[in-house]
């Protein structure tokens, strides 16, 4: 009997593009990894009272470094080898270290040949997130243990809400440009789906006040956090629709201060590979 088709996940990002966004954002991302930087010492806190040594790891999405320094502060010891992986080349430049630009949907690492996976702020792009997160587990080691933060379902809903009804009014309608985010009961069985145990996953809600909200798209760019769906909106976005996008920003969420809220939700997920790894 025939096998079934394999039918590939949807493609919601363009990797290529996001690999780019990543690459432009390089330079300057020290002056907006307070996510990235947030989401690292999490981890690497996460990782201090667990009673073993993690002979090799990889930090997936390394970007500017920051769990590797966050191991240093609140983990020391804890990690023999780390390996700096990230899907921009650029981001990786410019320290010392073990360091290798991979694709979180292509990891290229030997089965069981890791003790640690971490992933930070990154998996939220990638187009089949089960399919990457049971690459990581054949990566590792039996009983090895993977941790991932990724963005979740409240992230940037002010930008969102405000887009929507900006384009309502100029365009008379509304399309996709803030990519969807998973909730967190969607994520919660994403690592038992890719076969870990022992699962468990938390958020993070982070409200961060902004003078303006076009301060908040800067920081979207620096971060290379601005949108790579892979069915864009078929018109740019103008002076006018950004203009009014923010006027309705300020009328609906500014504080009594004068700024504006941006909500950020990180959602943590923590699971070992089984003493005995099943197959994908």
């Amino acid at each position: 009997m025939a096998s079934p088709p394999h039918h590939a996940p949807p493609r919601l990002f363009d990797r290529d593009l996001h690999r780019k966004r990543l690459d432009r954002a390089a330079n300057g991302y020290a002056g907006a990894d307070f996510l990235q930087r947030r989401a690292a010492y999490d981890i690497a806190e996460r990782l201090a009272p667990i009673m073993r040594t993690f002979n090799v790891a990889v930090d997936l999405s390394a970007r500017g470094g920051a769990f590797a320094q966050a191991l240093v502060e609140e983990a020391p010891g804890k990690v023999e080898t780390l390996i700096e992986a990230d899907l921009s080349g650029r981001m990786l430049t410019g320290r010392p270290g073990l360091r290798v630009v991979a694709d979180e949907e292509r990891l290229p690492f030997a089965p069981g040949s890791l003790d640690l996976i971490v992933s930070t702020l990154g998996l939220h792009w990638t187009n089949d997130v089960v399919g990457a997160l049971i690459q990581a587990r054949l990566a590792l080691k039996p009983d090895g243990l993977f941790i991932a933060a990724f963005l979740g379902g409240i992230t940037l809903t002010e930008l969102r809400q405000s887009l929507v009804a900006a384009e309502s009014e100029i365009l008379g309608g509304a399309g996709s440009r803030v990519s969807p985010f998973a909730d967190l009961q969607d994520a919660a069985g994403l690592l038992s789906r890719a076969g870990f145990v022992q699962t468990v996953s938390d958020v993070d809600k982070v409200t961060v006040t902004y003078e303006h909200p076009l301060k908040l798209l800067y920081d979207l760019r620096q971060m290379g956090e601005t949108g790579v769906l892979a069915d864009r909106h078929p018109r740019m976005l103008t002076r006018t629709l950004l203009n009014r996008m923010a006027e309705i920003y300020i009328e609906r969420f500014g504080t009594p201060d004068g700024r504006v809220p941006a909500s950020f939700e990180i959602i943590t997920l923590t699971g070992w590979a089984p003493q005995s790894a099943p197959q994908a």
